[in-house]
């Protein structure tokens, strides 16, 4: 059973782009909006470490997140949420979440096309990874309240 909801869950995060992360710090709690690529159940994002949620994670790094689409009927609704650590991004990992970001978003993998906006923009982002310690695939199409964990190996890939 873990296997074909494991399956269903990288199916779904697939075909989405945009997840909300959820951090706290000394201002409280705040919520914001990113792009991510994912590997199993590692996410990949990039955002300024002067960011709220930047400043947050650098003093805290146990943050939340969810993934879902904008859906009108509460039987369709399906979605991700995860708790778990983010890390800053250095070296060979940095460079491997740039990989896998530039292949689900094309206009950061080729740096050499991109408009002068976005190669400026890049130049003053951080890379960070999401691994989640818990997380969860919600499928209301299969009824209200659908909400299963999906076991996370130890690494949270």
């Amino acid at each position: 059973m873990q296997a074909g909801l494991r399956e269903q869950a990288q199916r779904y995060l697939r075909q989405h782009h945009v997840m909300t992360l959820a951090s706290h710090g000394e201002e409280g709690v705040w919520a914001a909006a990113v792009f991510y690529a994912n590997e199993e159940f590692a996410f990949y994002f990039l955002s300024s470490p002067s960011s709220r949620h930047g400043r947050n994670l650098a003093g805290n790094p146990r943050a939340s997140a969810s993934i879902q689409a904008d859906y009108a009927d509460w039987r369709e609704i399906k979605g991700v949420q995860m708790e778990g650590v983010v890390s800053m991004l250095a070296g060979k990992e940095e460079e491997e979440a740039r990989s896998r970001y530039g292949a689900k978003f094309p206009i950061v993998g080729k740096l050499g096309r991109a408009p002068a906006s976005i190669i400026k923009a890049l130049a003053k982002v951080r890379w960070y990874k999401l691994v989640p310690e818990r997380l969860y695939f919600i499928d209301n199409s299969a009824g209200f309240g659908q909400r299963k964990e999906i076991e996370l190996r130890t690494g949270g890939s």
